[in-house]
């Protein structure tokens, strides 16, 4: 493939909305607000803070830098920059991880834009939890219907694939992005004005230092690492992107500053909710699909409010599954030189294919185990892998890999923009990926294995 013929972001803020979009999907509301609770509430912030930096934005610039250093897909970069080795190979657990979310994620994401429907014909109201609770799992059991919602959007993420980067990815984040912070910002107003509102913010935000331990500091470093889609290449590839003119070191801050503002307000909306109602506070697909119709069945406008979430948390997901088909397809594209729309194709029906059994395992084959050892249906088996193995070991990999591996004047010159800008963070960031992230991602990874309670540390 040409590489001067490439796309590129056409605006800075074209590409803090696409990698914003990219960090921003299901965990930041189904999960951050519930872990920043039960961890401490804000003195569990203040470390996943900490996290952010030294990990967070470390990773991500690391990243940023070898995609606009090469021009290239993950895998053409390693091949570009540390040629006739192995390193290659990092891209490629890249891709392998980025495959197996996307083919779980689309599953999880099709639900949302089913439960936008079911919000806005007025299926919950008047359910009690337990009915609600028999809707939701009535539904992902069904063999037909999620695979239907799984299929929808799919095509989703491929039409906006297909446009390319401009017309299709950042043309698309623009849109999107304002448009999901303005719901999330009127799901907050509603929340904070409810009677008893308090005491969902409380759970948020009141410091509680007893809670956090050790366990909630590793949850804290493993979730600012995952929830900036690090370690696939998403960020490397969408860094490649990114013209030379602009400034990597504000980008990256920028991003991970936009991905934890919009976690604590997905927090603000949710549980001062949940808390008003007197309903206890969950995590995952539970609080997502069963908990919250539940509490927006009893406020006043609940109907237009539930479907308002949904509408959000479809956007959200719609947003991290283009960064990561774009990373997938790129590599056909630039190492395969197949054309954008073969390669999305390709690589959205890999995807489609591979997501039918991660639907089933909900009911018909919930009993198969692809990995015996794991002893993990086919959904939770992808998710343990790329997880626990994937992503942590691509991140770690990529980290030491700037830091040890490339020439410090050629990463002054990319990071300044050639003298533009200034980089006095330098000697910091390159102690960072040298010493810190690869050392903390390792502990992240031997937690996610649960090697650390096995040898009883935690």
């Amino acid at each position: 493939m040409d590489l001067k013929n490439r796309g590129s972001f056409g605006t800075k803020l074209g590409i803090i909305a696409a990698a914003a979009g990219s960090a921003i999907g299901l965990g930041n509301i189904w999960k951050f607000p519930y872990i920043t609770g039960v961890h401490g509430g804000a003195a569990f912030l203040i470390v996943y803070l900490v996290c952010i930096v030294l990990v967070g934005v470390t990773v991500m610039l690391a990243e940023f830098t070898m995609g606009r250093l090469t021009q290239r897909n993950g895998v053409g970069a390693f091949k570009a920059l540390a040629p006739g080795t192995k390193w290659y190979l990092v891209g490629f657990l890249g891709i392998l991880a980025g495959f197996f979310i996307l083919s779980f994620y689309s599953v999880v994401a099709g639900w949302t834009v089913d439960y936008i429907f079911k919000a806005a014909t007025g299926a919950f109201t008047g359910k009690s939890a337990a009915e609600i609770g028999g809707i939701f799992g009535g539904f992902i059991s069904y063999w037909y219907a999620p695979i239907f919602w799984h299929f929808c959007f799919m095509f989703c993420t491929a039409g906006v694939i297909v446009m390319g980067v401009q017309k299709g990815i950042e043309k698309t984040s623009k849109i999107l992005m304002p448009v999901l912070l303005f719901i999330l910002l009127i799901l907050c107003v509603r929340a904070v004005t409810l009677p008893g509102a308090s005491k969902g913010l409380a759970f948020l935000f009141s410091p509680n230092w007893a809670d956090l331990d050790g366990e909630a500091i590793l949850v804290a470093l493993g979730h600012a690492f995952f929830s900036l889609s690090l370690g696939m290449g998403t960020m490397l590839i969408y860094g490649s992107y990114i013209q030379k003119k602009e400034n990597l070191g504000l980008i990256a801050v920028q991003v991970s500053v936009a991905d934890t503002v919009i976690a604590i307000l997905a927090g603000v909306a949710i549980f001062p909710a949940v808390f008003a109602f007197g309903i206890e506070p969950g995590a995952g697909p539970g609080l997502v699909f069963v908990t919250l119709p539940n509490v927006f069945n009893q406020m006043p406008g609940g109907q237009f409010f539930c479907f308002l979430f949904f509408v959000l948390l479809a956007l959200a997901a719609l947003t991290s599954s283009v960064s990561i088909l774009e990373c997938l397809v790129s590599y056909l594209i630039e190492e395969k030189g197949i054309s954008r729309k073969k390669a999305t194709i390709a690589m959205a029906s890999a995807c489609f294919i591979i997501g039918i059994p991660c639907s089933l395992s909900m009911g018909v084959i919930s009993d198969f185990r692809p990995l015996p050892f794991l002893d993990k249906n086919f959904f939770d088996a992808l998710d343990y892998l790329s997880a626990n193995w994937l992503l942590p070991l691509g991140g770690m990999l990529i980290s030491y890999f700037v830091g040890w591996k490339l020439d410090v004047k050629e990463l002054s010159k990319e990071l300044s923009s050639e003298g533009k800008y200034s980089i006095a963070y330098m000697p910091i960031f390159v102690f960072i990926c040298k010493f810190i992230a690869p050392v903390i991602i390792f502990i992240v990874f031997l937690h996610g294995l649960g090697i650390l309670n096995w040898i009883g540390l935690f």
